[in-house]
């Protein structure tokens, strides 16, 4: 049934922020016109936490290295909070062209093997007739 998740970024500067995940980041992507970039993401999960309120949402990449992020970050002169240590992980923030900041974490949790992006087709339980029967004459292979 779910085959994705799109996450979004608003941003006051989105064409400078599209560069970063580009060109810094390296991510994947397609222009579905005029500049307006969609980028591919590695694996991702989703948690739910509790709230006093809900359509409260964050967003966050992960890393295997925080430190070493942060390193390449500060060759490019990209700045990133000091990292902190959760329980969870490792937590920087990197701030964006656009003047946001983005969570980079290396995950101490236990991690879910990733979904796969194959659909399952239902498969109808057997009534005991033949496919002539049913009505379905199309042949297989064509």
């Amino acid at each position: 049934m779910i085959i994705g998740a799109h996450s979004i970024i608003y941003s006051k500067k989105p064409g400078a922020d599209r560069a970063f995940l580009r060109d810094v980041l390296g991510f994947p992507h397609v222009d579905v016109g005029e500049g307006w970039l969609i980028f591919g993401l590695p694996p991702a999960e989703v948690a739910v936490h509790p709230s006093d309120g809900n359509d409260i949402h964050e967003f966050y990449l992960m890393c295997a290295d925080v430190e070493a992020f942060v390193a390449a970050m500060d060759e490019r002169n990209i700045a990133c909070s000091p990292v902190q240590s959760m329980g969870w992980g490792l937590l920087t923030k990197v701030t964006l062209p656009g003047g946001g900041t983005l969570g980079v974490y290396q995950p101490r949790h236990a991690r879910p093997r990733a979904m796969s992006g194959r659909r399952k087709k239902a498969r109808r339980a057997p009534t005991g007739k033949s496919a002539k029967a049913r009505g379905n004459t199309r042949r297989r292979g064509r």
